[in-house]
């Protein structure tokens, strides 16, 4: 989700500042040639795959990749347009630090914004370093077979130069709901790990994967893991027959590419930076990955011609593995994988020099995708600090931390796998992935899919589905134990990774809302805006609330549009945005705030139109600077010297502290779906006091996965910093719906007397 500076440019931060309150008030179910950081999760209104074909009668229906030929590159913006709309997105940050008095001495917004337009049209003369830039990106376009940025540059310099670990850093998670049938003693069980599965995982308490073996009502989850297996395989044969109907909006249809990068894709760590293993559609593998304590295992789950095992072997087999993974852990070569990139890179080439390594390494990379089979349900301690609305499931932060690889101190996972599934012994479950092969919408998609059909009770009749072998045989899954030879190195690398991995849970702090007082559709009817658009101003206000100021906001653009399209950033903290908060700040009736709410709104919803049309602006920026050749173009040739103003413009915009300000994302933001059959979904914050945020928008019930620091990693906001922002965030609901509640009706009023409807 993000490309933005690695300076972290420290931003004044005054004490929090409540805003204006109007009321004090379990759910039915840088500079633009420093480095890239690396995106986080996607953003979509809806979900596209699978939904009934809607053609004419009797027409046939597209093939998944048939209207690829009908999509267009994605265009490299026009400097001029990048450049004014970069400026537009500086002025709430110059206005809000004049307000602050954090300007030099006499200077105003105004003129801070004025001088930046000069350089702006200094840096645009012809000949200038900027078009010189522009010039190359064309020509990057035109030797590249889809796209400028996806083909040449975003997975190396978005993901695989990031070296930091992928455990909450980078990987996303999302958690299913509940088959409707489960009983809610199995779903809401107590363990005796409570202590060492806390919300809050000390650094120096025993790896809570390690010795954990309760496996109370576990014929749940290993009934829901070999359903949501089968599930899996099911989307996975539709791909491969291209029987799943094109995504698309009124807008045009959408790339599907992405859709080849989730069966069978494993990221491998290098250095200087990772790979990802090559793309084969469709996927060649048979198997899959379990693992369980610690331990792998090979699982084939097709047959040779490519259909599906019975589903009664599936489950034996899952039974057979865990009986034997309950004789001991394994010795958690797993944890490697979410140490530093660099670390783990160098632990893997050691690793590959036993032959016996090197074929269970292979096992995990190739297999279509890994199943983690946990051995205890993850609980809350006692001192928990509890969700700020009732609505929100008892259990659900445990699930979140558990689902995110948290919860077990980045024990029994995979991290480099592109989906692992995450199955507790009480069925509860959950979908983790590597971000790098595709968005975090794709994924979420084909998991929709497998809860699309609840799992038959433990001992019911599995349904009758496509398979090979004969029904219950007991000769269609072949399992194996993946064998693995460690030296005092490997151990050694193992103890630090495990160190390393629990120093990261201990520091994250991650949570869920629910809110059910109302849901897009009452922001729809009755508040007359956007959901996308109304939830960002929430989050706008919830920030302010806490921090004491506004930041700088990302949230994801979908740019499917195009062949290859990833994403681009829409700015949150825009003017309409600032104006908004500042009149709560200012406590402004609710007369006054209903039309700056409005505008708020409208402003954010062209902006999204925007960016996901190709004419976002940082992904532009991101591709200028890595055009730029620091020695080409450093010193200013002597033959330029009539050239040396507009050099000298684009230096100073580029290097404008303020550009390094306007990408350091505080407030890093998507909306995935509706959600209706997830408990939530998440990624980590990517500032130290900052917050990831991922929402699910349901008709009449809101989710927010929110993830932040620690204050002893970083944080800023006191002792439970997730908490005081899902705080924030419920008040802020509150505030707005009065808002809208008092004004939009005669707002709407208005408008229709205006129209000649009334």
């Amino acid at each position: 989700m993000i490309v933005a500076s690695l300076a972290r440019r420290s931003i004044h931060s005054s004490r929090p500042r409540p805003l204006a309150t109007l009321s004090s008030t379990y759910a039915a179910s840088s500079s633009l040639f420093s480095s890239t950081r690396r995106p986080f999760g996607t953003s979509a209104p809806t979900m596209f795959a699978l939904t009934p074909f809607r053609g004419a009668p009797g027409a046939v229906q597209p093939k998944t990749f048939s209207r690829q030929g009908e999509l267009h590159r994605l265009p490299i913006p026009q400097l001029n347009d990048t450049f004014e709309r970069y400026l537009t997105t500086l002025e709430p940050l110059l206005r809000q630090a004049e307000e602050f008095g954090e300007l030099d001495a006499g200077k105003t917004a105004a003129e801070e914004l004025d001088k930046r337009r000069a350089w702006a049209r200094e840096a645009l003369k012809p000949g200038s370093l900027v078009n010189r830039l522009q010039q190359r990106l064309i020509d990057v376009d035109r030797t590249t077979p889809n796209n400028w940025l996806d083909d040449r540059f975003w997975l190396q310099k978005a993901y695989h130069e990031w070296r930091v670990p992928l455990l909450v850093n980078s990987n996303w998670w999302l958690m299913c709901r509940a088959d409707p049938d489960t009983p809610a003693a199995a779903l809401e069980q107590p363990g005796a790990q409570a202590e060492k599965s806390g919300t809050r995982m000390p650094a120096a308490k025993a790896d809570v994967a390690l010795g954990a073996n309760s496996w109370q009502a576990y014929e749940h989850g290993l009934r829901r893991a070999t359903w949501l297996i089968h599930r899996m395989l099911e989307f996975k044969r539709r791909l491969d027959t291209q029987d799943i109907v094109p995504d698309a909006s009124r807008a045009g249809a959408f790339c599907m590419h992405q859709y080849t990068r989730v069966f069978g894709v494993t990221r491998i760590p290098a250095i200087p930076h990772d790979w990802n293993t090559a793309s084969v559609h469709p996927a060649k593998s048979k198997h899959i990955t379990v693992i369980c304590r610690n331990n792998f295992y090979h699982v084939d789950v097709l047959a040779e011609d490519g259909t599906g095992l019975p589903l009664e072997d599936i489950e034996r087999a899952l039974y057979e593995i865990v009986a034997d993974a309950r004789k001991a852990d394994g010795p958690a070569v797993g944890v490697l994988t979410s140490d530093g990139r660099d670390e783990w890179a160098r632990a893997r080439e050691h690793l590959l020099t036993s032959p016996t390594n090197a074929a269970s390494m292979r096992s995990i990379e190739d297999s279509l995708f890994n199943v983690s089979l946990d051995s205890d349900v993850l609980t809350l301690p006692s001192d928990h600090a509890g969700a700020p609305h009732s609505a929100t499931p008892d259990s659900v932060d445990a699930h979140a931390r558990n689902t995110s690889g948290a919860g077990r101190g980045g024990h029994n996972r995979w991290f480099d796998k592109a989906m692992s599934l995450v199955v507790e012994p009480n069925g509860r479950a959950g979908l983790m992935g590597e971000h790098s092969p595709c968005d975090a919408l794709i994924p979420s998609i084909v998991i929709d899919f497998c809860l699309g059909v609840p799992s038959p009770k433990p001992h019911e009749a599995f349904p009758s589905v496509p398979q090979t072998a004969e029904k219950g045989s007991g000769k269609g899954v072949k399992w194996s134990k993946l064998a693995w030879e460690l030296d005092a190195q490997t151990e050694a690398n193992i103890a630090s990774a495990s160190e390393a991995a629990r120093k990261i849970a201990a520091g994250s702090d991650i949570g869920m809302l629910w809110y059910d007082e109302y849901g897009a559709e009452w922001i729809k009817k009755v508040g007359k805006q956007s959901p996308d658009a109304y939830l960002q101003l929430v989050l706008q206000v919830a920030f302010a609330n806490v921090k004491g100021r506004q930041s700088p906001t990302y949230e994801t653009a979908s740019t499917r549009l195009y062949r290859h399209g990833r994403t681009d950033v829409i700015r949150s903290f825009s003017k309409e945005a600032y104006e908004f908060v500042k009149g709560l700040r200012d406590g402004l009736s609710t007369k006054e705030l209903y039309p700056l709410l409005s505008k708020a709104t409208q402003a954010h919803n062209a902006q999204t139109r925007s960016s996901s049309m190709g004419k976002g602006i940082d992904r532009h920026l991101t591709g200028l600077r890595l055009v730029y050749d620091s020695q080409e173009d450093g010193p200013v040739p002597e033959s330029e010297e009539k050239h040396v103003d507009s050099w000298k413009g684009a230096q100073l915009l580029f290097n404008d502290p303020l550009l390094a300000q306007s990408q350091t994302w505080k407030l890093s933001t998507s909306g995935l779906s509706a959600g209706d059959r997830f408990a939530g979904t998440g990624f980590g914050a990517g500032y130290p006091d900052g917050y990831g945020i991922n929402y699910l928008a349901g008709n009449n019930l809101l989710k927010f996965g929110i993830e932040s620091k620690h204050p002893d990693q970083g944080g800023e906001s006191g002792p439970n910093p997730t908490k005081t922002l899902a705080t924030a965030i419920v008040d802020a609901l509150r505030v707005m719906r009065e808002i809208c509640e008092k004004e939009a009706p005669a707002v709407a009023e208005a408008e229709a007397k205006k129209a000649g409807k009334l």
